[in-house]
């Protein structure tokens, strides 16, 4: 028995510190260069508030569509963020070399979705705080927080792994939304939902079912993008 737990041990430590050590380098390059939170955060703000205004929201209709307002301004800004995951390697052509490094593939691919799920979550701590200037919407709240939180997961899963298969078409920016949005769909559509409910102030019940919903599609996407990821790298 314990000849096992030490195996399992060695396993997981094995996938667990090159991931940890692959998401804190793209991190560590973030900060350098600034070059997608920047942008991203910029992008997200300009959107949301070009919505506030062309939308012309009023308090009766605030608490159905802001959160629609938020998560077209969230998936866009989400999608440019996306792009940049593997383009460092690629333009500096070390992406071969992260491929031969003797480490597993899930190791790289959830290094590369840690990474992309911080800057997700920073950008939307953002976005929430100018949300809630423009909206006077309450957005200190637990379920809402879960629902951006589990979205964000889902978003960033299925994201790293149609970033990889994108990274090397001549048109990645439009390649990468084609073949992202409808299978994220299932996951913006979970969030908009639970994000109404959460901003309405509904029973926490209502918002519970929605995020059900998104733990279900993360646990899916967290199975079969890992697994993928393996096919697309040897292509």
């Amino acid at each position: 028995m314990s000849q096992y737990f030490r195996e399992l041990t060695n396993a997981v430590r094995g996938l667990v510190i090159p991931a940890v050590l692959i998401a804190w380098k793209d991190i560590l390059l973030e900060l350098r260069t600034k070059d997608i939170i920047g942008s991203v955060i910029i992008f997200a703000i300009m959107v949301t508030v070009v919505f506030n205004f062309a939308l012309n929201v009023t308090p009766q209709l605030v608490n159905v569509m802001a959160p629609g307002i938020l998560w077209v301004s969230f998936t866009f800004a989400g999608i440019i963020a996306l792009n940049r995951t593997f383009t460092v390697e690629r333009d500096h052509g070390s992406l071969e070399g992260v491929i031969l490094c003797p480490i597993s593939r899930d190791s790289i691919y959830f290094g590369k979705m840690i990474s992309a799920l911080i800057f997700l979550l920073i950008m939307e701590a953002v976005l929430l705080i100018i949300f809630a200037g423009l909206f006077n919407v309450q957005v200190i709240s637990l379920s809402l927080i879960a629902t951006m939180v589990l979205a964000s997961i889902g978003f960033a899963t299925v994201g790293t792994l149609f970033a990889a298969m994108s990274v090397n078409t001549r048109s990645r920016e439009i390649m990468l939304p084609i073949l992202f949005l409808p299978v994220v769909a299932p996951v913006i559509i979970g969030g908009v939902e639970a994000s109404i409910h959460a901003v309405s102030g509904n029973a926490f019940s209502e918002v519970l079912v929605w995020i059900r919903f998104l733990v279900i599609f993360d646990i899916v996407y967290l199975v079969i993008c890992p697994w993928a990821f393996h096919f697309v790298l040897e292509e």
